[in-house]
């Protein structure tokens, strides 16, 4: 059984996800064990609370830099046997030294069909409001591997969802949660603690 970290920023809807799938069975040969918050008013916290999951607060503002941020969050996971962390709406970017010491190890949800929205400063809303000023008809989310560059490792799943007609920002980035992001992070988290993704380059194949 593998430990399952998930690092969260905010209200915690993709970590509900995953709690509501690993009680429904769907992660299988994995279990999460620890959540980490990057600001103590995040409400994912509560959720993690009332699943009886561990949880700790490494704040991004007490430091400088991402390479303080890195080791701080690293003293975090000490003893913990973590195998997977996710990233469930974490919003600060990890430095070398972590995304190295769990090198193929992390797994990130993503609001858009990668490589399209995108990469530095494309996070939260901003990417729907860019799908929207775009015009596309079709945008979608990536659960993708993390490297070095933002938005840039390996592609695991992705699923497609409809821009409509009267779309704001707020149903764009509820529909995309809903009918992408809940489905493909828990699958992707799931496939991972099977065995059953494998890495070439930065392209997977599913097993």
């Amino acid at each position: 059984m593998m430990n399952i970290a998930v690092f969260v920023s905010g209200g915690g809807t993709n970590l509900q996800a995953l709690l509501d799938a690993q009680d429904r069975g769907e992660i299988k040969n994995g279990k999460i064990t620890f959540v980490l918050a990057s600001n103590e008013s995040a409400y994912a916290l509560k959720r993690a609370e009332n699943a009886g999951v561990e949880s700790a607060v490494v704040s991004r503002i007490n430091y400088s830099s991402k390479e303080e941020y890195d080791k701080a969050i690293l003293k975090a996971l000490e003893g913990r046997n973590i195998d997977l962390i996710v990233l469930a709406g974490f919003l600060s970017i990890l430095g070398d030294e972590l995304v190295n010491a769990y090198k193929n190890r992390i797994i990130n949800i993503h609001p858009s069909l990668i490589p399209l929205f995108c990469g530095d400063g494309f996070y939260g809303k901003r990417v729907h409001t860019a799908v929207l000023e775009s015009g596309v008809k079709v945008t979608g989310a990536t659960a993708h591997f993390v490297n070095e560059i933002t938005d840039g490792g390996a592609i695991i799943l992705q699923k497609a969802v409809p821009v409509e007609q009267g779309d704001n920002e707020d149903i764009l980035q509820y529909r995309v949660m809903r009918q992408a992001e809940w489905e493909i992070l828990p699958k992707a988290v799931s496939l991972f603690c099977e065995g059953r993704i494998k890495i070439y380059g930065n392209k997977t194949e599913i097993i």
